[in-house]
This record gives structure tokens, C-alpha cells and sequence, in this order.
């Protein structure tokens, strides 16, 4: 999917940027932008060209000022308009999970550069990504009590690992828009810069992991971590880690690894991750919904 309607997509230099593209509308969120979101991630994790991939918003008001209230066609704001007896059925799945399950399935290192307000949506979807950047003028909110709702988009599972069950209620609870500052100083946020900077410095930080990194590395890397910080043993991150550098240790990426440093040369690993990740993976069993 090419022909993207409220995102922009661009790849240039082993880094994406995807862009939430309604700035009349505040970047406010879609199921049209949801798919087409998951449509640019099916497309990136395929381009083995692409080494990281940056989130912003277009404008200089909003990352995402959340669900739009006046949906596409009318019908209902947060779910989907049909009656269902079975909630297993498929339309009854909301659909910021939808999009933050592919956003957790990424074999790419996923770095927000929030340039503004990001509620609701806009909030609970960059929870997915690696490292969140923020401009000192974002706002966040997770507003979802004061709109009759409960958090969405898996948030329930990944903002208390992120900045622990405290925070996370309290801003949940209130349903209050808080500024960067406060963003930082809960553990959302890793950074604040001046609004000119911000993108400047994700692309930074994405341009030292394409240039410095093997990508078969940082692929299992992100699936070990976002996996295994819920086992309930470190045995489990001790099977996992041991199979991976068994296997990996063996390859063309680690040779390139040892050869670079000795050699006091900037690497360039051969490794691919559409046809080199180790064999075992993924060690996991997909989840259904139902």
C-alpha cells in the first residue's frame, strides 16, 4: 500500500519516517490511519534497507490529538457500530490495539519524536514505540475517564511498564492533560528539546543505530526485551540469550563485529532480517483474540 491517504511515509538513508498526516484535523486518529499505519509497518519490516523507523506529527500543533469524534460516515466514535452477541467476535477488537500489536510485532526499533499534543490515541500508541522523544510544547492525556472509556490500545499492559503502576493510575484515574516536563519526570518521555530540534535529534539517534548496529541483532534484541520482561523466571532470558548467541556467534554478523573493531573500521554487516534470524525464532506462541 502505496497510495497512503493520512500518513506520509518517507525512507531515505536506512531511516522511515511516518508522518500522521491531518493537520486541519490536529493528527487526530482514524481507522483509516490505523490501517494505514499497519500497512507502512508490514512494508518496512519487509525493506531490509530501513534500519529504524521515526513517528511524528504533521504541523507544529499535534502528534495526535486522539480518536477523531466526528468518525469517517458517522457511527459510533470508539468501536464498531454492529451489534454482536460474542465479544470474541473480530469487530468487536479496538482498533489502537490493533495497531499497537503491530507496533509490539516490529522487527524495527520504533522512536517517537512527539511534536505536541498527543491524548488519548495519540498518546497510548507511541507506548509501543522504543524510545519516545518529546518537543518541550507536547501535552499528553490519557483521557479515557472523562470520556466514559476505559484506556485502550493495550495500555493497561504497557504504560505501568513503563513508568510503574503508581503513575500509571493516577494520570488514568484523573484523566488530566499534563505538559513534557511532567512527561519526562514520570519515565514517558526520555527526552525534551526546543520544537526545531526535535526531529533532528531522533534522526540522530536513529541514524547511530543504522550506522553502528547489525540489524539481525537489534531485531532480536527488541523481541527479547518487550518479550521477556514478563517472564516469570530470569531462566527464561537465560534460554532465550544463550540459544540467540550460540547461533549468532556463529554468523556473518558476528565476524563483521570482532573483524570492524580489530580493524578500527566502521562495520558493515551482511545480516538480513527477512532471511537471517536465528532459527528458533520466533521461540514464541501468537496470541489469538477470542
Amino acid at each position: 500500500m502505496s497510495d497512503y491517504t493520512q500518513i506520509i511515509v518517507t525512507k531515505a538513508d536506512g531511516i522511515a519516517t511516518i508522518t500522521l498526516n491531518r493537520p486541519d484535523k490536529m493528527n487526530a486518529y482514524t481507522r483509516t490511519m490505523g490501517q494505514e499505519i499497519i500497512a507502512a509497518m508490514d512494508d518496512i519490516d519487509a525493506d531490509d534497507k530501513v534500519r529504524a523507523v521515526i513517528f511524528t506529527g504533521s504541523g507544529e500543533r499535534a502528534f495526535c490529538a486522539g480518536a477523531d469524534l466526528t468518525p469517517e460516515g458517522g457511527g459510533h466514535v470508539f468501536s464498531d457500530p454492529s451489534e454482536v452477541d460474542d465479544l470474541s467476535d473480530p469487530k468487536v477488537r479496538d482498533g489502537g490495539g490493533l495497531l499497537t500489536l503491530r507496533l509490539f510485532e516490529s522487527k524495527k526499533p520504533l522512536i517517537s519524536a512527539c511534536n505536541g499534543v498527543a491524548v488519548g490515541v495519540g498518546a497510548t500508541m507511541q507506548l509501543a514505540m522504543d524510545i519516545r522523544l518529546a518537543s518541550e510544547t507536547a501535552r499528553y492525556g490519557f483521557v479515557f475517564a472523562r470520556r466514559g472509556i476505559v484506556p485502550e490500545a493495550a495500555s493497561s499492559w504497557f504504560l505501568p511498564r513503563l513508568v510503574g503502576i503508581q503513575q500509571a493510575l493516577e494520570w488514568c484515574y484523573t484523566g488530566r492533560i499534563f505538559d513534557a516536563a511532567e512527561a519526562k519526570s514520570g519515565g514517558l518521555v526520555r527526552s525534551l528539546h526546543a520544537p526545531g530540534d526535535l526531529l533532528g535529534a531522533a534522526q540522530t539517534l536513529a541514524r547511530e543505530i543504522a550506522d553502528n548496529t547489525s540489524a539481525v541483532s537489534v531485531a532480536m534484541t527488541r523481541a527479547m526485551m518487550w518479550r521477556l520482561m514478563s517472564a516469570d523466571h530470569p531462566m527464561e532470558a537465560h534460554k532465550i540469550d544463550s540459544r540467540a548467541i550460540y547461533r549468532l556467534s556463529r554468523g556473518a554478523d558476528a565476524k563483521e563485529g570482532i573483524a570492524s573493531f580489530l580493524e578500527k573500521r566502521a562495520p558493515a554487516y551482511p545480516g538480513r532480517v527477512s532471511a537471517d534470524m536465528p532459527d528458533f525464532y520466533p521461540w514464541w506462541d501468537e496470541r489469538a483474540y477470542g
